[in-house]
C-alpha cells in the first residue's frame, strides 16, 4: 500500500453517493475533484454499483483524468489515467440495524450497545434478562423487529449461564428473518461468558449464522470491544452487504473492506485524536438520525440519535425538546400553531431550505436543541463501567441502574468538530460556530471546526489503509476551522464582572471586562494566533482554577475568538421580552444574521 498516489473514494448514503478524487502533489495528499449523484439501491435500478459509476462519471469530467473503461475502474494509475485504489463506505438501504443482548441491561446490555454503535451500526432495541418484559413480549419484538444482525453478550467468564441461555432461547424462539434476502440465515454474534458457548451452539447453530468471539466483558472490571467489533465489521460486508442490490459487485471493485458510514468516521475521530493526542467530540446531524461522537483519553464512544433529525423527524426534536427550549433561541414572538406548520412542512418536503430570515432563524435554533439532546443521550452511554464496586449478589446486580461516571469532560476537551447539512451549509459560518457553542456549551479552552463537505467517512476508510494520507487531507481539506471558545465557569449575577482580559491581536492588544451573561467577539484568521491572559474573579474558574490567572495562546479560525460569560448550562432571562433582547444582542455580538 506504499505507493498509493491517486485514489478515488465513495461514500453510497441513503439519497446521495459521493465521490472524491484524493492525489499526492508535492509530497502531500490533498483532495482534488468531488462528484456526486443519487443513490441506486432501490428500484427502478436494484444496483448500487451505478450510482457509484455516475459519481465517478463527474469526477472524471471535472478532472480530465480517465478512471473507468466501461464498468471497470482503471488499476494502477498512470499519468492521467486510472488510480492506485478504490475505496468506499456505505449507509444505503437504512445502514447497519442490529439488536444486542446482554444478562443485565445497565452492564452487559450497555456494552453490547457501546460495542455495537462504535461498529457504525444502529441499536434498534436491546435484550435483557431484567428489561421487565415477558418472555412472549421479548419473542415477539424480535421477529417484529427483523434487524441485519444480533449481538448477544452476558455473563462474566466462568459465571452463572442460565441467564444468556435463555436470551438464546428467545432468539430461537423467534426465529427472526432478516430484512434483506430470504435465502440465507440471520447473523448472530455471540461475545458472552466462554463457558456458555457450547449452549449457545446448540441453541442457535442450526437456525443462525453463529460466530462466536470473545467476551466483551470478561470481568466487571474490563470492557472488550475490539474482538467483537472486527466480527461485526466482517459480517456486515459477508452477509448484509452482500444481499443489498449490486453489493457483491461493488466488494469486488474495492481495494478495502466496505465500512457502515458512522464506523468509518468514528474511525477518522479517533485517528485524529490519536495524531494529535487530543480529546475530540464530533457530531454529523442528519435529516433522520445525529450520531455523536467522542474520543477522551482513547477511549472511544459513538451514539445514535435515531429520532432527532432536521427533516424526517424534525417533529421529534419538538415533541422531545419542548416549544419553549426551541423558542428561548429565537430573537422574536412565533405562534405556536405557525411554528408547527412550518416543522410539518419540512418534514413532508425535506430537500426543501430556508428562503426567509426568520424561517432560517427557526431552523437553526431547532438544531441547537437536536444537537443539545443527542449530546445528553451520548454523555448518559459514554460512562465508565457500570457495577464494578457495586455488591455482587445476583439480587443486587438485576437492580443495577445507577453507577458510572461519564467519560466527558468538557474542561479536557480539545475539538469540536460539527458536520451534517445545517452545518456544514449554514450561510455564515459564525452561524455554524454559534450553534455549535450554544449546543454544546463547551468550558474552558476549546477548538472548533466544521466538515467542509463531508468528507469523513472517504477518509475514515482511507485511515485504514494508509493514515497519513487520511490525515493530511482532514487537516487540509476537510476540516474548516471556526476558531476557538473560551467560556470560564462563572457563578453569580447578569452583568456582575467575571474576568479581565488582554489580548494581543496581530493588529494591536484589546483588554477589557468579560461581564457575566455576555459574548465578546474578537477577529482572528485561521493562520492567526493571539496570546490572552485573563484574570477572572474569585468565584470564576477560567480554565487554571477559581480566581487563577489564565496564560495562553489560541488559534484563530473564520469565525475568531469568542469569550463566552454566560455560564454553564446557559442562563436565560425569565421575562419574554427580556430574553429576546438577549438573544438579539448575542446575535448581534457575533454578527450572526446582518442586515
Amino acid at each position: 500500500m506504499d505507493k498509493l498516489n491517486v485514489i478515488i473514494a465513495t461514500d453510497c448514503g441513503s439519497t446521495t453517493t459521493k465521490a472524491i478524487l484524493i492525489e499526492k502533489k508535492d509530497d502531500i495528499y490533498r483532495q482534488t475533484y468531488r462528484g456526486e449523484a443519487p443513490t441506486t439501491v432501490e428500484a427502478p435500478y436494484e444496483d448500487v454499483t451505478r450510482g457509484v459509476l455516475n459519481a465517478i462519471q463527474e469526477v472524471e469530467e471535472l478532472s480530465g483524468r480517465q478512471i473507468l473503461d466501461g464498468e471497470t475502474i482503471i488499476t494502477p494509475a498512470e499519468d492521467h489515467r486510472g488510480v492506485d485504489i478504490y475505496i468506499s463506505t456505505s449507509s444505503a438501504g437504512g445502514g447497519l440495524q442490529m439488536m444486542v443482548g446482554g444478562v443485565i441491561q445497565a452492564m452487559t446490555g450497555e456494552s453490547a450497545q457501546r460495542c455495537a454503535l462504535g461498529a457504525g451500526a444502529i441499536v434498534m432495541d436491546i435484550l435483557a434478562s431484567n428489561d421487565g418484559r415477558q418472555p412472549h413480549e421479548k419473542i415477539e419484538r424480535i421477529r417484529q423487529l427483523r434487524p441485519d444482525m444480533v449481538l448477544l453478550s452476558g455473563g462474566t467468564d466462568g459465571g452463572t449461564i442460565s441467564h444468556v441461555v435463555e436470551l438464546a432461547e428467545f432468539i430461537s424462539a423467534a426465529d427472526p428473518k432478516p430484512r434483506f434476502g430470504s435465502g440465507y440465515q440471520l447473523p448472530v454474534i455471540y461475545a458472552g461468558n466462554k463457558d456458555a458457548a457450547q449452549e449457545i451452539e446448540r441453541t442457535l447453530g442450526d437456525k443462525t449464522a453463529l460466530t462466536v468471539t470473545e467476551n466483551i466483558r470478561p470481568t466487571l472490571e474490563e470492557e472488550n470491544l475490539g474482538p467483537a467489533r472486527h466480527v461485526i465489521h466482517d459480517l456486515f460486508l459477508e452477509h448484509v452487504m452482500a444481499q443489498a442490490p449490486g453489493y457483491r459487485k461493488l466488494i469486488s471493485w474495492t481495494g478495502a473492506p466496505i465500512m457502515p458510514t458512522p464506523g468509518a468516521v468514528g474511525l477518522m475521530m479517533q485517528t485524529v485524536s490519536k495524531q494529535q493526542n487530543i480529546n475530540v467530540v464530533g457530531v454529523d446531524i442528519g435529516g433522520a438520525t445525529t450520531d455523536v461522537f467522542s474520543v477522551f483519553d482513547n477511549i472511544f464512544n459513538r451514539t445514535v440519535s435515531a429520532n432527532l433529525g432536521m427533516s424526517y423527524s424534525v417533529s421529534n426534536v419538538l415533541a422531545e425538546a419542548g416549544l419553549d427550549d426551541v423558542m428561548r433561541w429565537v430573537p422574536f414572538k412565533i405562534d405556536e400553531a405557525d411554528l408547527r406548520d412550518r416543522i410539518k412542512n419540512k418534514m413532508i418536503r425535506p430537500t426543501t431550505i430556508p428562503h426567509m430570515l426568520e424561517e432560517l432563524q427557526v431552523e437553526q435554533a431547532i438544531a441547537r436543541e437536536a444537537l443539545r439532546l443527542a449530546f445528553v443521550q451520548h454523555r448518559a452511554l459514554a460512562v465508565g463501567l457500570k457495577g464494578v464496586q457495586a455488591e455482587r449478589t445476583l439480587s443486587d446486580v438485576f437492580d443495577q441502574s445507577a453507577g458510572g461516571d461519564s467519560l466527558i469532560k468538557m474542561r479536557d476537551l480539545d475539538l469540536l468538530v460539527g458536520s451534517g447539512g445545517v452545518l456544514s451549509h449554514a450561510p455564515r459560518r459564525m452561524q455554524t460556530a454559534a450553534m455549535l457553542i450554544d449546543a454544546f456549551q463547551p468550558e474552558g479552552i476549546t477548538r472548533l471546526a466544521v466538515d467542509s463537505i463531508f468528507m469523513m467517512p472517504h477518509l475514515g476508510v482511507l485511515s485504514s489503509v494508509n493514515e497519513i494520507a487520511a490525515t493530511q487531507v482532514f487537516e487540509r481539506d476537510c476540516l474548516i476551522y471556526l476558531g476557538t471558545c473560551i467560556a470560564p465557569i462563572v457563578q453569580g449575577k447578569q452583568g456582575a464582572p467575571c474576568a479581565q482580559y488582554e489580548i494581543a491581536l496581530p493588529d494591536g492588544t484589546q483588554s477589557g471586562t468579560l461581564n457575566i451573561g455576555d459574548l465578546l467577539h474578537f477577529p482572528l484568521e485561521a493562520d492567526q494566533e493571539a496570546h490572552i491572559t485573563l484574570q477572572p474573579e474569585r468565584n470564576t474558574d477560567a480554565g487554571a482554577g477559581p480566581g487563577r490567572e489564565l496564560n495562553t495562546t489560541v488559534k484563530g479560525g473564520t469565525a475568531g475568538l469568542i469569550l463566552d460569560g454566560r455560564g454553564r448550562p446557559i442562563v436565560f432571562a425569565e421575562n419574554q421580552s427580556e430574553r429576546t433582547d438577549q438573544i438579539s444582542r448575542w446575535s448581534e455580538t457575533l454578527n450572526l444574521y446582518p442586515r
